[in-house]
């Protein structure tokens, strides 16, 4: 027995220091480097802090442009999907509601013209980013409400929109928050 109790003792005790204290440490050093500090990275208005460049939020008014719905609220705490399969009735319900209001709000725009992303939430329930084509399929209602001209929200969305890391890696992308923050700044 003594030949497995000391040596069990100093693994317990050596695993209990490394993942216990130097790999947290390790961890934390590496999210400094990160935009945020590991914190994330906030969004300012008039020097109050209105959100977070990785949490997405709701936008419900026609003079908005809209994200991507959430399972979770957009409760950061408690990110998930809804888990809810494509057969399942509730979920099939959920997406036509979704479906209908985004075509009574956006009229003129064919069911099939729909994007994916303006009608499903993401895995996590947080994405704060839409895609450059449904950012442009908002223009019309935002332009009507606003009074702003299409093309000039059109500049503003390209301005806005996030290119593909290196060129390559990833999507093109708008961060909703951001680019709402902007069109507040238009007259």
């Amino acid at each position: 027995m003594k030949n497995y109790l000391f040596p069990s003792l100093k693994l317990t005790g050596i695993l209990i220091l490394f993942l216990g204290f130097l790999y947290p440490l390790l961890i934390r050093g590496v999210a400094y480097l990160a935009p945020g500090s590991g914190d994330g990275v906030k969004i300012y208005k008039n020097g109050k802090i209105v959100g977070f460049r990785e949490i997405g939020q709701s936008f419900q008014e026609d003079k908005y442009f809209w994200g991507r719905p959430s399972a979770v609220n957009y409760n950061a705490s408690g990110s998930g999907g809804s888990n809810k399969s494509i057969y399942n009735p509730e979920y099939i319900q959920i997406m036509k509601t979704r479906i209908d209001t985004f075509l009574a709000r956006n009229p003129g725009i064919k069911r099939n013209e729909v994007p994916v992303e303006m009608i499903t939430a993401s895995g996590s329930g947080l994405d704060p980013d839409i895609s450059r084509e449904a950012a442009l399929i908002q223009i019309d209602r935002i332009s009507k409400v606003r009074k702003i001209g299409k093309a000039q929200l059109t500049l503003l969305v390209d301005k806005m929109t996030l290119h593909p890391f290196l060129g390559v890696f990833g999507p093109e992308k708008v961060n909703v928050l951001a680019l709402n923050l902007e069109l507040d700044k238009l007259k």
